[in-house]
């Protein structure tokens, strides 16, 4: 499959199905981003809903909710709910990691401020709860709800490992799982829930959504050293914020007792120099530990593939196993 099969169709194929539904997710985002006492809160929030991001966790919702057969307007909160969710974690995130570019344009941080960042963040959340509590639905509110408390604590997994170059494999998993692919897990399961199917429906839906997120968190680790500035990513912004991603976790794994001296000083004491992340990317190809990471995101592409194969035939259904290719090709 090329890229331009891989990538820009399923997108470009749902974003054509999905039409219709887009143009009122995104009319409720304008409408539900609005403040009449504070200006700075629209501003922010356009800055980086209209940055050209793909929509993929609200096209996730709105996709299963037709694959299921919803013909009611709910799945249109719900949309928009996931959506100003993935934008508030964006905005603490820019903090935390004190980034300076998010989707190629600089992060709201740096137009504005932490404070503007983080209250703004605040502001998403809370509104996210008053979308989905319209729905009536407390199965929503339930898988939502925990689903925000897991990406919370994700984050936090994430911090407290940062510097420690004794994370494992398993926590980095855990850290994943909580900080991308539960949102993606929740998105396709509220589409799901909301339709009112039956559990074993809901349950594949979740699994494909959980590892589609997984799939994607590990290509995105992996860009940071093998990518472009076309990604929109800074490379090397994980091995400068000293974060212990997949590959350099199998890297220090495999590394003699001169190399794990070199990954104690860069990610452990922050002790880098020029000519540091060129050597790191060298040690990651000599052991191989950038191939087995792609190796990983393959798997979990092809996990979410496999959750969707048993449910009922739809045109939707095709697109979204397509899905599976389209975020592993960012690699090509």
């Amino acid at each position: 499959m090329s890229l331009d099969d891989a990538v820009s169709k399923p997108h470009d194929r749902l974003v054509k199905a999905l039409a219709e539904d887009l143009t009122a997710v995104n009319h409720l985002i304008r409408q539900r981003m609005a403040s009449e006492h504070a200006p700075r809160i629209p501003e922010v929030t356009a800055h980086l809903v209209e940055a050209g991001g793909k929509r993929l966790r609200p096209m996730l919702t709105l996709a299963t909710a037709r694959m299921c057969g919803y013909t009611g307007p709910y799945h249109i909160h719900l949309a928009a709910t996931v959506e100003f969710i993935h934008t508030a974690t964006l905005l603490h995130d820019d903090v935390v990691d004190d980034s300076a570019q998010r989707r190629g344009r600089p992060t709201a941080n740096l137009l504005w401020d932490n404070q503007s960042s983080v209250l703004v963040g605040d502001y998403l959340f809370s509104r996210s709860f008053q979308l989905m509590v319209e729905t009536g639905s407390l199965r929503v509110l339930d898988i939502l709800a925990n689903a925000s408390a897991t990406i919370a604590e994700g984050e936090v997994l994430q911090l407290t490992a940062a510097q420690d170059i004794t994370t494992s494999e398993e926590i980095y998993f855990k850290v994943i799982r909580g900080k991308t692919a539960a949102l993606f897990a929740a998105a396709c399961e509220v589409g799901a829930v909301i339709a009112g199917k039956e559990d074993q429906t809901v349950r594949a839906l979740a699994a494909y959504g959980d590892a589609l997120g997984i799939s994607f968190q590990i290509v995105d680790d992996l860009l940071d050293y093998t990518g472009s500035t076309a990604t929109g990513k800074n490379i090397g912004d994980d091995f400068r914020e000293r974060k212990p991603t997949l590959p350099v976790i199998k890297a220090i794994a495999a590394a003699d007792d001169t190399e794990r001296a070199f990954w104690h000083k860069c990610i452990a004491k922050g002790q880098q120099e020029a000519g540091d992340l060129p050597h790191a990317i060298a040690l990651m190809t000599r052991h191989g530990t950038l191939e087995a990471t792609r190796a990983q995101a393959l798997y979990w592409a092809e996990q979410a593939k496999s959750a969707l194969r048993d449910l009922p035939d739809h045109p939707l259904k095709p697109v979204l196993t397509d899905l599976s290719d389209y975020v592993v090709a960012r690699l090509n």
